[in-house]
This record gives C-alpha cells, structure tokens and sequence, in this order.
C-alpha cells in the first residue's frame, strides 16, 4: 500500500498545495491502493511536500512520484500520445508549476486580505505574542523570493495579464476535446487539474482568480475532471491544513 504525505484539505479545495494535489491525482489516475496521510516537514526528505512511501521506499516532489509510478509500476500515464502530444503536455505541466504557480504565491501570500483569509491559518498553532512576527519574516523572505524570480516586480494589472495568457493557453491545447490531450486524461491532467482549482478558488481575489474567471471553458474542464476523480462525497472536507506549512512548502 502506498502512503502519500499532505498537508491536508484546505480553503475548500483537496489539498493546500497543488502539488499535492497533482500526487493524488496521479495515485487516482494509476489505479493504485493508496492512503493519504498529514505529513510533516521537518521530516519530509526535501523539506517539501508531497512524498511518498511505497513499500519502504521514500519518494519525494511530485515529478519523481510520477517518474516512480511509471518506473516500478509500468504505468504510462500518456499512453496513446504520440511524442509531440507528449512534449506538449510536458511543456503546459510545467508552465503550471513554474510560472502560473507564483503568480497564485503572490495573490495569497502578498496580498494582506488574501493572506487573512488564507495562509494565516498556517500560523494559528504559534502562541500569539510571536505569531505576528513570524509571519512578518516569513511574508517578507517570501516577498524577497519572489522580486528575486520577478513575479513581485509586475503590479497586479500585469501579473493578471500573464495569468491569463496562461489560462487560454490551456484552453486552447485542450480545444474541443474532454481533457489536455484527448478523450482520456493524461499525466499532464493532474497537474492542469489542480493548478486551475486552486486558481479558481473563491476564497482568494485578485488578478489570477480575475483572469481564470474570463476563460469560462476552464471551469467546464474542472467539472470534468472532478466528476471522474472526485465523484460524490469522496474529496476531503475544507478544513484547515496541517500546521508548519509555509510558502514554496509543496512540489
């Protein structure tokens, strides 16, 4: 049996982190027995979020799980695609992870309304004299990070700008078909998947929410892949996530 690591449920969606989420999707996708279990990251093998214990075996980051599933379980999640249509989905996935991703850190962690809403729940287990102060340094080595990798350094106007040329090029790959790159859903899937809920969340406002609002056919997408991997009461309730997550804790 397979034991993936989370932080948990979270703002309404099934996890906090995308890249857990993706994980899960990728454990649903394969058909696999697995369990989901709260993780902690002073003991997770790259500080990070998710990984995976499979037979005694640790695997960590989301990308390696995949590359575990297909190496030790057979499992071609593109099975059908042919090298182009692979290179394609490959290339959306990661314009999820490294580019659209900070765009979503910023809106929830720069923004002061959003962060109230959102990741302040992280830090409801510190005592509360210090707990504004962590999550000032936090807040600010994140600020820091993110004027270094550039996205802080575009006003809203402009990060929503580049959101939503990310959101219609999804749209557009995916086109008339069900899902990214055909009528089955691929590994590139769990990745679109769970980047777009978290985008589309309503907990949060601000330019990327605005921007993934403006391409409809998305939502439309999202249902779908909900309906096959989540069918009735099987997600996890929104409740908060497990304490110690912190901004560029998932991957």
């Amino acid at each position: 049996m397979i034991t993936l690591f989370t932080f948990g449920p979270a703002f309404g969606l099934p996890d906090a982190s995308p890249f857990v989420t993706k994980a899960d999707l990728l454990l649903r996708m394969s058909g696999l027995p697995f369990v989901r279990r709260r993780g902690n990251l002073r003991r997770a093998p790259k500080g990070k979020l998710p990984y995976i214990e499979d037979d005694g075996r640790i695997v960590a980051d989301s990308s390696f799980i995949r590359f575990h599933l297909e190496d030790r379980h057979g499992i071609d999640f593109d099975a059908g695609l042919s090298p182009a249509e692979r290179g394609v989905a490959w290339s959306v996935e990661k314009m999820c992870e490294d580019h659209l991703y900070w765009l979503m850190v910023m809106d929830r962690w720069g923004d002061d309304g959003n962060f109230r809403r959102g990741p302040a729940r992280f830090f409801q287990f510190l005592p509360l004299p210090v707990r504004p102060l962590v999550e000032w340094a936090i807040r600010r080595s994140l600020r820091r990070t993110l004027k270094g990798q550039g996205t802080a350094r575009h006003p809203a106007p402009d990060r929503g700008r580049l959101a939503l040329r990310d959101f219609e090029a999804i749209r557009d790959v995916i086109g008339d078909r069900c899902f990214l790159m055909g009528d089955q859903p691929c590994g590139a899937d769990a990745t679109v998947q769970a980047f777009l809920t978290g985008a589309m969340c309503g907990l949060f406002e601000g330019p990327v929410r605005d921007a993934a609002a403006a391409v409809p056919q998305l939502s439309e997408y999202c249902g779908r892949m909900t309906a096959r991997f989540y069918p009735g009461d099987e997600s996890p309730p929104p409740v908060p996530a497990a304490a110690g997550v912190r901004p560029g804790a998932g991957d």
